[in-house]
């Protein structure tokens, strides 16, 4: 049975997401402020972190990049504004999703769902990559060329992770985004053109790296295969 934390200091909120996910018999525990939420992580294994950004004490920013230092589990963020700086910068903390309030409880519960689908799926995979100059460890999500660690967020991982490990073939946005949030994303999906940038700003400084995830026009990306 799987286990998630909810950390959110609208106990309603709390309340409801909680009872809802009872349903689906996933085990849940709850914080209300920041410092509870690290608290409890630190004493439990979660499978998944349902992470409000306003909170007392600590707000999710916080939170998220200090449970990012120990483990790559599973963090939806939840924001109430929607602005796309906060959830620019979640991301960029190593964020898997984010979810803006008002939302629908059947909404987050499809997302949670999806995900703990896509764990499942992963722990059946291979869980190391070699390819020319380039090592990706998907038990550690690290990425290494020509043994030198590149710091990569965990969606830039997972990306490069499914394009590298399918050399050659080509994948349409609307692929890759239900690939890597593993639902019918409700976002944009230039959210995968600015993950392909920022990817191919951090591989540009290797040798044979630069231009290693080409752009299919009219299509999606591709990285490059033996024929190319």
């Amino acid at each position: 049975m799987s286990r998630i934390l909810i950390a959110d200091d609208n106990r309603d909120i709390v309340d409801i997401l909680k009872r809802f996910a009872e349903k689906e018999n996933l085990k849940v525990d709850a914080a209300f402020d920041g410092e509870e939420a690290l608290e409890l992580f630190e004493k439990k294994d979660y499978d998944l972190v349902l992470l409000d950004i306003m909170m007392p004490k600590k707000d999710g920013y916080e939170v998220c990049k200090a449970i990012r230092k120990t483990s790559m589990v599973p963090i939806i963020m939840i924001t109430a504004k929607g602005e796309d700086y906060e959830k620019i910068m979640g991301l960029d903390l190593g964020a898997d999703d984010y979810i803006v309030k008002p939302f629908s409880v059947a909404e987050v519960m499809a997302r949670i769902r999806a995900i703990l689908r896509r764990i499942e799926k992963k722990s059946d995979q291979n869980p190391a990559l070699t390819l020319g100059s380039m090592k990706l460890d998907l038990a550690s999500y690290t990425f290494e060329v020509d043994g030198q660690n590149v710091d990569l967020t965990k969606k830039e991982f997972e990306l490069l992770w499914t394009l590298a490990s399918n050399a050659g073939k080509v994948f349409t946005r609307e692929s890759l985004l239900d690939s890597l949030w593993g639902y019918d994303y409700y976002g944009d999906s230039r959210t995968v053109d600015t993950h392909i940038k920022r990817l191919r700003a951090k591989l540009a400084g290797f040798p044979g790296l630069d231009g290693a995830i080409k752009t299919i026009r009219g299509v999606g990306y591709k990285f490059k295969g033996a024929d190319d």
